[in-house]
């Protein structure tokens, strides 16, 4: 599974980003994969936005929106600095971790 993957299957469904899709006018489960993508390419080289666009095919002003009402680049960082925060080799399970506290799932 990848980090995409991961990301997805903690926001997927999730109120928080339902209700964040509602907000914008936007289908739920492409929020959920912007949400992925946006946390994805945070760690990716390039610009943020650029990369989740390429990922998704959405447009960069509806993901600039989405970053901004998850938290801004900041909570992109978040994802980032999370990589592998115990060591393990495995920056998967610390990701799910900090996506699933982020989004109120445990």
């Amino acid at each position: 599974m990848g980090l995409f993957d991961s990301i997805l299957g903690q926001v997927q469904g999730n109120p928080t980003v339902t209700n964040m899709a509602e907000k914008l006018g936007i289908d739920p489960d492409m929020a959920a994969k912007a949400v992925a993508a946006l946390g994805e390419a945070h760690t990716d080289p390039g610009d943020t936005i650029s990369v989740a666009a390429e990922k998704t095919g959405m447009d960069a002003g509806t993901l600039e929106k989405i970053r901004e009402q998850i938290g801004g680049e900041g909570s992109l960082a978040k994802f980032a600095s999370m990589l592998d925060r115990d060591g393990d080799g495995n920056p998967l399970n610390d990701i799910a971790g900090f996506a699933s506290g982020l989004f109120g799932k445990k």
